[in-house]
């Protein structure tokens, strides 16, 4: 099957392919992103030893596993290792005696899995790398895992025999809109832009997601039946997902709900308190768990305080369940159908469509021609609470200027009337006003099809277009 995209991870793996050292390369990303897929595609599963983790499975059905898959691989061992470090032992053994030639590529898929309570896998690894494969040149070790804090805090940020040991690190996003079009049509999926955009802030950029989307329905169609119908595909991938990812995953997902009830987002504080969340060190760690998982991610609020972020959902999925799934599966088929063009169809699209320009601010800033400037994304909000003072995007650039984004999701060109325009000078004003900032503040509108023009279009100092994402 064809790769679509991940130009940059091919030309990283074709690197580490071609190196005359030994690379120990971490692959981590959310579940269902695609890195089984890629690894194995790319590599055409040329492995001198493959073997995937078993989810939810002791030590003995793992170091089972590992041994059939040793076996696979042309293992003569008489019988199953009783421990990780005979099973290390066994691999040793097994590419000691391979007539493969060259690189011998090993590949572990969901390295999280083999790490059960009290199995002693961490150490033998270790012992494995460092005290055998990181003298082997010829060695391209490959781990992945869905379970990305783990990864990070267990293996790429390792404090043991692991310190450092990892070479390279590879993670994988979901596609962008530019892949997601790419991977539709490959599909034959024929939509307008405004539809896959729209899928897009459903499913998210998550390969196996639209991989379900089916040809001949529109997008109204296929959403109500992988999501609404009774027992959609859908239905039970939020709470799936949640458990293959933490032990205890309540807490992570009370945030969450807490975040996606916010269009303008939290402040840390803000998160626990709306979560019934205890400050601490247990709560710095969940949400930096939550943000290495690709579910919120982090922006300066612009207050000019150190340390102050804004948190922001940034998993479309997510957020879509949390706001139509969870409570509306029950009515069954038709019901996505029957949103469209009401109000919390409407809420949705316009704060979804806000976080796909957040997801592509690359491109914004190309569009801007800023792409060789520092130019950094924040959010803010008014410190006296005014929902009306409140901007979910500013570019915050080094030569003087500050792009305002105003994010609209329409379904034709955009007219700014009296009124809009009222309230985009106070918002900028009130800005202005608490931040003291002496930059100029450009009008940027980021639309579907662009601004009418009209009265009050002259202020508007700079447009990005639906396509510009793409």
């Amino acid at each position: 099957m064809k790769i679509i995209g991940r130009e940059k991870e091919q030309r990283l793996f074709a690197q580490y392919l071609q190196s005359e050292s030994p690379e120990f390369v971490a692959v981590y990303g959310r579940r269902r992103v695609g890195k089984t897929f890629l690894i194995n595609e790319f590599f055409r599963e040329e492995y001198a030893f493959s073997v995937m983790g078993l989810a939810g499975e002791g030590k003995a059905a793992q170091l089972a596993n590992f041994f059939t898959a040793l076996k696979k691989y042309g293992s003569k061992a008489a019988a199953p290792p009783r421990s990780w470090y005979d099973a290390f032992e066994l691999l040793i053994d097994l590419l000691g005696h391979t007539r493969q030639k060259g690189r011998k590529i090993l590949f572990v898929d969901e390295l999280p899995w083999f790490d059960t309570k009290k199995s002693g896998f961490l150490p033998a690894l270790e012992h494995f790398w460092n005290g055998w494969a990181a003298s082997k040149p010829e060695i391209l070790l490959i781990v992945c895992g869905s379970s990305t804090s783990w990864m990070i805090k267990k293996l790429i940020r390792n404090r043991g025999g692991l310190h450092n040991r990892v070479t390279r690190r590879v993670r994988i996003d979901p596609f962008t809109l530019g892949e997601t079009e790419e991977y539709l049509t490959y599909k034959n999926i024929l939509w307008a832009r405004k539809d896959i955009a729209e899928a897009y802030m459903i499913f998210g950029g998550i390969p196996f997601y639209l991989s379900q989307l089916q040809r001949g329905m529109s997008l109204a169609q296929n959403v109500d039946a992988l999501c609404f119908e009774k027992d959609a595909f859908m239905q039970n991938e939020f709470s799936t997902l949640f458990a293959s990812l933490f032990n205890d995953s309540g807490n992570h997902v009370r945030a969450l709900r807490a975040l996606a009830a916010k269009k303008s987002g939290l402040l840390r504080d803000e998160i626990l308190k709306a979560a019934g969340l205890t400050t601490g060190g247990s709560a710095t760690v969940l949400l930096e768990e939550l943000e290495q998982c690709g579910f919120i991610e982090r922006y300066n609020d612009y207050s000019g305080k150190s340390g102050r972020y804004v948190y922001q959902t940034t998993d479309f999925f997510t957020v879509f369940y949390l706001k139509h799934m969870k409570n509306n599966w029950q009515l069954g088929a038709g019901y996505w159908s029957k949103s469209i063009g009401k109000g919390a169809y409407n809420n949705w699209r316009g704060q979804s469509f806000e976080k796909l320009c957040l997801s592509h601010i690359e491109k914004i800033k190309t569009k801007l021609g800023i792409s060789g400037i520092i130019a950094v994304p924040f959010a803010w909000k008014s410190a006296n609470g005014s929902s009306r003072a409140q901007i979910d995007l500013l570019i915050d650039r080094n030569d003087g200027v500050i792009n305002v984004c105003e994010c609209k999701f329409v379904d034709e060109a955009f007219l700014i009337d009296k009124a809009v325009s009222t309230e985009l000078r106070e918002r900028v004003a009130a800005f202005r006003g608490e931040t003291k900032t002496k930059k100029a503040c450009h009008l940027t509108m980021i639309t579907s099809f662009g601004v009418k023009p009209g009265k009050y279009a002259g202020a508007v100092q700079s447009e990005v277009l639906l396509d510009d994402l793409f």
